[in-house]
């Protein structure tokens, strides 16, 4: 047989040991996400998807504080990931094969979210240390190969270090000392980025490469709203209120993406070298992690108001659930949009900011008034509405 030619077949990129570098620092004018970072990403929606499963069955607010509990686990998983990868990602074949490991963690951790039997603590603490200890072998590589910035990189090893081994031991305890040394551990992860600002400082964040990133963070959990939108109408006879209701969880979703990605401003997360006390890039990106949650409790509470639309008042937990879950995202669209302002637009940023928190207050006031579900979520929408014409009155 004739053998094809070779110009029918694009070159193939061979994966080679490529040591990690400090990208942060190269001469790139616009560093996009990666294929294996996007692919990275759907990992974590499975898992944010299966804790809305269990929230979805929750009627009390101890549910709820177990969501935000998990989400900020699973959130500061993708983000330390996230930080290392804007530093130092050479995408070889080394970093595949961690990533990928970490990915085989994720499904462990979305397996033992899920409500019923498969639920699993011990589960999730084995998956959380596997990610943990492929995070510290990606941060042991930078530290050998990245002089500049080995004093951060021994930092971490330490920090995230003492860290996973506290999440190695939670494996073998109880469950209520289990807790415990999550939460210590997770306290120490914290801790250790604060107490290496000085040195972060010295080693820049990526001003286009991180906020890409966490934008595409969130706009995948918004797709949750998405299909809460396809499985409260799914699962019902169509009827006028419920369209309605579906239509107006389109509007509430398409409001919260305006307000956030008309004001993406990637150089908040860049610190000020030698400035160690600098507000606005843990504003910035820990106030992700409020949106994220907020917008994954809001599609909950979306999906069951369209499940609902009709039926007379709406349940006064799930009412809760859908006005809270929005505030929280409100809220901290208020709080991203204020880290994002300088000396130069200070008196604009307040004044959107405080729209937004205002809005905030708003959506959750319409809990008090024990109404429909259809009314609900047509006063969210409007007042969502409303703050999004506010920002674009102040651009016009």
């Amino acid at each position: 047989m004739t053998p094809l030619p070779k110009r029918l077949f694009p070159a193939r990129r061979r994966l080679r040991l490529r040591p990690p570098r400090l990208r942060t620092l190269e001469a790139e004018d616009h560093r996009t996400a990666t294929w294996l970072e996007l692919f990275y990403d759907l990992a974590f929606v499975v898992a944010v998807a299966v804790l809305g499963q269990r929230l979805g069955t929750a009627q009390e607010l101890l549910g709820v504080l177990s969501y935000l509990g998990y989400f900020f686990l699973v959130w500061w998983m993708w983000a330390s990931h996230t930080f290392y990868a804007d530093r130092y990602d050479t995408d070889d074949l080394v970093y595949r094969l961690l990533a990928t490991t970490q990915l085989v963690a994720v499904a462990i951790i979305a397996a033992s979210l899920a409500p019923g039997e498969s639920g699993s603590t011990m589960a999730f603490a084995a998956g959380y240390t596997i990610a943990r200890c492929a995070l510290l072998v990606m941060y042991w590589r930078a530290r050998r190969h990245v002089i500049e910035t080995r004093a951060l990189v021994s930092g971490y090893l330490v920090g995230f270090g003492v860290g996973a081994v506290l999440w190695a031991i939670s494996i073998f305890v109880p469950d209520t000392a289990r807790y415990t040394l999550w939460a210590v551990a997770l306290t120490v992860d914290l801790a250790t980025p604060w107490l290496m600002r000085g040195e972060q400082a010295r080693a820049p964040l990526d001003v286009s490469h991180l906020p890409e990133r966490f934008g595409l963070f969130t706009i995948l959990i918004l797709g949750e709203s998405i299909a809460a939108t396809v499985v409260g109408l799914s699962g019902h006879a169509w009827s006028p209120a419920s369209i309605f209701a579906a239509v107006m969880a389109l509007v509430i979703a398409t409001a919260i993406w305006w307000l956030y990605f008309d004001n993406v401003e990637g150089l908040v997360v860049r610190r000020t070298a030698g400035v160690a006390r600098t507000w606005r890039p843990t504003v910035w990106i820990y106030s992700h992690w409020g949106l994220a949650a907020g917008l994954g409790i809001m599609a909950i509470g979306l999906e069951h108001a369209i499940a609902a639309a009709g039926e007379g008042p709406f349940d006064e937990f799930e009412t809760w659930v859908l006005v809270g879950g929005t505030a929280l995202a409100t809220l901290s669209l208020s709080l991203t949009h204020l880290a994002s302002g300088d000396e130069t637009t200070w008196a604009i940023h307040n004044r959107v900011a405080g729209a937004r928190a205002l809005s905030a207050l708003g959506i959750l006031a319409l809990g008090l008034f024990g109404m429909t579900a259809s009314g609900l979520v047509l006063g969210t929408a409007v007042i969502l509405v409303g703050t999004a014409a506010i920002g674009v009155t102040r651009d016009a």
